[in-house]
């Protein structure tokens, strides 16, 4: 039995570490090209480092998780085994995402803001706005 939630709960795990990452790394990817002031490969290369530093931290935890795991003797010890373990996964997920998430926009804003005035902003050219016509000029047409 304890054997077969070790299993399960790594299986678990494993899979919803690997989809979060795939998940935050994919449509994070716009969010961090504009924190860092649109430099795309400088966010390609954070958007990477965030990766590799979440699964170091949360397969760090899932192993840990396990050497001090109970061992259950039957399914409702491995249902609440299977519960706890994943749900303190789950938790170390989400508090890992809005801890990078923080960083990234404190420490993106400094960045932009760097690369801001290094680079000279040319703003856009004003909109120009059509001609009033006058009543005359609408009859001509």
């Amino acid at each position: 039995m304890t054997v077969a939630a070790y299993c399960i709960y790594l299986a678990i795990a494993i899979t919803m570490t690997i989809w979060v990452a795939f998940t935050l790394s994919h449509n994070g990817k716009v969010y961090l090209v504009r924190c860092f002031g649109h430099d795309e490969e400088l966010a390609t290369s954070v958007n990477h480092l965030l990766v590799v530093g979440f699964y170091l931290v949360n397969f760090g935890f899932i192993a840990l998780a396990l050497s001090t795991a109970g061992e259950p003797q039957n399914i409702a010890e491995m249902m609440r085994f299977l519960g706890w373990y994943v749900g303190i996964a789950t938790l170390v997920l989400g508090a890992m995402h809005f801890f990078n998430m923080g960083a990234v926009t404190r420490h993106g804003r400094k960045v932009a803001d760097w690369i801001h005035q290094q680079m000279p902003y040319d703003p856009p050219p004003a909109p120009v706005s059509p001609a009033r016509t006058t009543k005359q000029d609408s009859i001509l047409r």
